[in-house]
């Protein structure tokens, strides 16, 4: 496997496991009840993204690891996948 493959698998596992990480202990500025005047009420109080980064980073890098395994230890070829729009078999 090449490593723009594996960039590229990191990359899309990267901004999927973000965007399951971002609502981790969001609390709203109407929830916290410390609301900045102007500001909308649903607002994060906290949002912590530094840390959200860093456990999307290290998600997505054992992730991306499993992935590699699989398809470079024969376990899961790209063959046995099934394609949608494969017309190779007809």
């Amino acid at each position: 496997m090449s490593v723009a493959a594996v960039v590229a698998i990191y990359f899309i596992v990267w901004w999927v496991t973000l965007f399951a990480v971002l609502p981790w202990g969001v609390r709203s500025q109407l929830d916290a009840a410390g609301a900045v005047p102007g500001s909308d009420p649903g607002a994060p109080q906290r949002p912590m993204l530094w840390r959200k980064m860093l456990a999307t980073t290290v998600i997505a890098a054992l992730v991306t690891a499993g992935v590699v395994y699989l398809l470079t230890s024969g376990v899961i070829a790209l063959e046995d996948l099934p394609m949608p729009f494969d017309t190779s078999s007809q």
